[in-house]
């Protein structure tokens, strides 16, 4: 199957976050599960983003996810959850050897960290619709800006203003659009971890 490093939001390793990977080691995968902020977690997200963003800064953010996948097989698939979009990205598109990403709640443009993304690695975005952050801060256009830059690109949009959706933890937490994320992005490991007969999960049209 595949090795994966999921990096958290910016409330931290929550437990929603820990289930997650959890699911996917159910589903026969391995999980890295590395804290960036040394066990801390919040209950508001304008505290996380504060301490995140804020406090540590978004370079040690990005220095300590490359810290966290130095040691890491060369063949990854990197997850990211809002603020852990920003090491995923980096690590995907810089560090040889990525098989997949995703893209949780947020995207940054495809050359943030690199000329264009990456070919051959597959990558799904997904966000919802009336997402402040995602829909109103420029994240969904740099989605739409990949998806038209690469071949292996998909973009989900959800219905809902929700922003942290698929954390259970959260309480923007939506229990259908987080078990259809979770379904593709378990269709995307398994292709990327070259498993047979993945389901076929047609994106859902971009506003």
């Amino acid at each position: 199957m595949t090795d994966v490093v999921v990096f958290h939001h910016a409330l931290g390793l929550t437990d929603g976050v820990r289930a997650f990977a959890r699911t996917l080691e159910d589903a026969g995968h391995t999980v890295h599960l590395p804290d960036l902020y040394d066990g801390r977690v919040f209950e508001s997200l304008d505290e996380g983003v504060e301490f995140g963003a804020g406090t540590l800064g978004m370079e040690e953010i990005v220095a300590r996810g490359r810290a966290a996948a130095a040691d890491l097989p060369t063949e990854v698939a990197y997850v990211g959850f809002s603020l852990g979009v920003v090491p995923a990205q980096q690590l995907a598109q810089t560090r040889d050897g990525a098989v997949a990403a995703v893209l949780a709640h947020s995207c940054l443009p495809p050359d943030a960290f690199a000329d264009a993304w990456p070919g051959g690695v597959p990558v799904q975005i997904h966000g919802m619709d009336a997402d402040p952050y995602f829909a109103g801060e420029g994240d969904i256009d740099a989605a739409r800006a990949l998806v038209a830059s690469t071949e292996d690109a998909e973009l989900f949009v959800y219905p809902g203003d929700g922003h942290l959706f698929t954390d259970p933890s959260a309480p923007d937490h939506d229990p259908a659009a987080a078990k259809l994320f979770t379904e593709r992005v378990l269709a995307l490991l398994d292709r990327a971890g070259g498993a047979p007969g993945g389901a076929d999960l047609a994106a859902d049209p971009v506003p």
